[in-house]
């Protein structure tokens, strides 16, 4: 399954909650078109259907394996798309007071 039927499969089982249904609808417009959907889309989609328990009665109604294949190719645009945040925050800049190596005094006061 593709984003873009991952997207319809999310709008037509959403019917019964109006937002998750149209931010679906809005995500498959969009690929229908060409168009490529913002992460953030996608992210408030999986939300907003996290909280309104779409996603809990997917995985009632449907297999596992069709569970995921619902939800993943949704998951994976999301990651392939956000920025990664950084590992390590960023290193104190020379001459700083947070810098033990050229702190005039440490600890600091």
């Amino acid at each position: 399954m593709d984003l873009k039927d991952a997207a319809l499969m999310l709008a037509s089982e959403s019917a019964a909650h109006p937002t998750v249904a149209s931010i679906a609808q809005a995500a498959h417009d969009q690929l229908a078109q060409g168009q490529r959907v913002d992460y953030r889309l996608l992210h408030e989609l999986l939300g907003e259907a996290s909280g309104k328990g779409v996603l809990r009665a997917l995985h009632r109604k449907y297999s596992p394996a069709a569970y995921e294949a619902i939800i993943m190719p949704i998951c994976q645009e999301i990651g392939r798309q956000a920025p990664v945040p950084p590992r390590h925050p960023p290193a104190p800049p020379p001459g700083s007071a947070d810098d033990p190596l050229t702190a005039p005094v440490w600890p600091p006061r």
